[in-house]
C-alpha cells in the first residue's frame, strides 16, 4: 500500500493499514485544531504551543535550533519567541560558553500553571487507552509511533 492510495480522501475500506492511516489523520487534525484552541485561550500564534512543545521534547534551544527544527524563517521564529516570552512562558538567556548564543528555556512554573491544565483531560484519555494494552502490544505502538517521528520523516 503506497501514501498515494489514499492521499486525501476517505480510507474506509475495513482495511486495517487504512484505518491507521485515517486515524492518524485525524489525531494529527485533531491536535492541531486544539493547539490552535489553547493558544487562543493564552493569546497566542497557532504555533506558539508547539514552539513550547519542542522545548519539553528538546530542551533548551537556541533560535537557529528552531528554525532548523520548524522550517520557519529567522524572523517568524524571532516573532514566535517574542510572544511567548511576552506571555512569560519562555526566557532567553546568554549561552554561557557562548555570549554570542541565546538559549530560550521554558518558565516551567507559568506552563505548569497556565498551559498543561488545559491537556489534562487528553492527557487522563490517552492514559486511559494505553491501559487497555498489554507491555507487547505497547511496545508495538512505541516503535510504530518512534518510527514515524523519527528524523528522516517527510516534512
Amino acid at each position: 500500500m503506497s501514501s498515494s492510495d489514499f492521499p486525501y480522501g476517505s480510507s474506509r475500506s475495513g482495511d486495517p493499514k487504512s484505518e491507521i492511516v485515517e486515524s492518524v489523520r485525524r489525531l494529527i487534525a485533531d491536535a492541531i485544531l486544539y493547539s490552535h484552541k489553547v493558544s487562543e485561550e493564552l493569546r497566542l500564534g497557532p504555533s506558539d504551543a508547539q514552539f513550547m512543545t519542542l522545548l519539553e521534547v528538546h530542551g533548551p534551544l537556541t533560535p537557529g535550533r528552531f528554525a532548523e527544527l520548524t522550517g520557519l524563517r529567522t524572523g517568524t521564529v524571532t516573532g514566535v519567541l517574542d510572544r511567548l516570552e511576552n506571555a512569560g512562558l519562555v526566557r532567553r538567556d546568554r549561552d554561557p560558553h557562548d555570549r554570542r548564543k541565546v538559549i530560550v528555556s521554558p518558565v516551567e512554573e507559568q506552563i505548569s500553571a497556565r498551559v498543561h491544565p488545559r491537556y489534562a483531560r487528553q492527557a487522563e484519555h490517552m492514559s486511559r487507552v494505553l491501559d487497555r494494552y498489554d507491555d507487547a502490544q505497547l511496545a508495538v505502538i512505541a516503535d510504530f509511533l518512534r518510527t514515524t517521528t523519527a528524523a528522516d520523516w517527510p516534512r
